[in-house]
C-alpha cells in the first residue's frame, strides 16, 4: 500500500475538554506509524461535518476523527453528504468519553493502539441509519452511525448536555437519567415498523446500529453493524421505580428479555406522537418528531 495522505479532524474540546491537550502526542504517534496528513481543529457544533465534506470533495481518500462518538458522527455525515465520485474511508482516534461506537466496532479503547492502527490495510464497510425529523418548521435529515432514539432515551441526553463535564464512561448518563425521571411522562405513539403501523405508550424508543450506548449499556446486543437492517428497541409504558430496578440489567444486555421491553429488526421506522418527542442521534441531541429512520446499506467504509 502506498503512503496514504489524510485530512486529520480534531475536536479539542472532546473528552471533557482533553483532546487539545493529547493531541501533540496523538500528531506524534500518527507521523510514526507513517501516516501523512494535513489536520484541523474544529470551532463548534456542526463543524467537523463541514471539513470532512469539504475534505472528500477535495479528494483526500482518508479522512481521521479524533474525538468521542459526537466527533465521529459528524465527520461520517460529512464523508457521507460529499458531492463526490468517490467516499473517503473514516478513521478513527478515540478520545471522547462515551466511545459506544469504538465499543460496536469492537476497536481499542487505548488511542496509541488506534493510531497504530490507522495505515494498515484493514477496512470494514458498515450500514448506517438515516434519520428524517424536524427543526423548528424545517424537515431535515442526518445519518448516524451508531444509533438514534425519541422519549426518554433523548431527554436524558438534553440534561447530560446540561451538566457541568464528570469525566468519561457511563457516569454522565446516569446523572442524566436521574434528573430525567424527575419531569417525565410516558408518551402515546404511533410506530409503522416496515409498513406494519400500532399504537403504543412508551417510555423510550432506540434505533440501534451498534450495539452499545450511554457510555457502554449494551442497549442492542445482537446488533451488527453490516446486518442490513437496525435493531428496534421499545422501552413500553414502564414506570419510574420499575425502570430503575430494571437498569442495571442494560450493562448485561440482559434487561431485552424484560416483559415491557420489545425488540425487533427493521428496515424502516416511523414514530410520531401529538406530545413533543425529542430526537437524539449518536448522542447529540438534534431535533423533534415526527421521525422516520431508515437503514443505508454498505455505505461507509471504516478503518480498522
Amino acid at each position: 500500500m502506498g503512503k496514504l495522505h489524510a485530512k486529520v479532524i480534531v475536536n479539542p474540546v472532546a473528552g471533557a475538554n482533553s483532546t487539545y491537550r493529547k493531541w501533540p502526542h496523538i500528531s506524534r504517534l500518527l507521523r510514526e506509524a507513517g501516516l501523512s496528513f494535513d489536520y484541523h481543529y474544529t470551532e463548534g457544533v456542526g463543524h467537523a461535518i463541514e471539513l470532512a465534506r469539504g475534505a472528500t470533495q477535495s479528494g483526500y481518500p482518508f479522512v481521521v476523527a479524533v474525538g468521542g462518538d459526537g466527533t465521529v458522527s459528524e465527520v461520517a455525515n460529512g464523508i457521507l453528504t460529499a458531492v463526490s465520485p468517490a467516499s473517503a474511508a473514516l478513521g478513527i482516534v478515540n478520545t471522547g468519553t462515551g466511545n459506544d461506537f469504538v465499543r460496536s466496532l469492537g476497536k481499542p479503547m487505548d488511542y496509541s493502539l488506534s493510531c497504530r492502527s490507522l495505515t494498515g490495510s484493514g477496512r470494514l464497510v458498515i450500514d448506517v441509519g438515516e434519520v428524517e425529523y424536524w427543526k423548528g418548521n424545517q424537515p431535515l435529515r442526518r445519518f448516524f452511525v451508531n444509533g438514534a432514539g425519541v422519549g426518554f432515551d433523548a431527554e436524558v441526553t438534553e440534561n447530560v448536555h446540561k451538566l457541568p463535564k464528570l469525566g468519561g464512561g457511563t457516569i454522565p448518563y446516569v446523572m442524566g437519567l436521574v434528573r430525567t425521571l424527575l419531569g417525565y411522562h410516558n408518551k402515546p405513539v404511533t410506530m409503522g415498523i416496515d409498513g406494519k403501523q400500532d399504537e403504543r405508550r412508551i417510555l423510550s424508543v432506540v434505533v440501534a446500529n451498534g450495539a452499545y450506548f450511554g457510555g457502554g449499556m449494551h442497549i442492542a446486543p445482537g446488533a451488527e453493524l453490516g446486518d442490513r437492517s437496525l435493531d428496534v428497541l421499545t422501552i413500553g409504558d414502564m414506570g419510574k421505580f420499575e425502570l430503575l430496578r430494571a437498569f442495571p440489567r442494560v450493562y448485561k444486555g440482559t434487561h431485552i428479555t424484560h416483559p415491557k421491553v420489545r425488540l425487533e429488526r427493521a428496515g424502516v421506522v416511523r414514530i410520531e406522537s401529538e406530545q413533543r418527542l425529542l430526537l437524539q442521534a449518536d448522542g447529540e441531541l438534534i431535533g423533534e418528531g415526527p421521525v422516520t429512520f431508515r437503514v443505508v446499506p454498505a455505505a461507509l467504509q471504516i478503518v480498522v
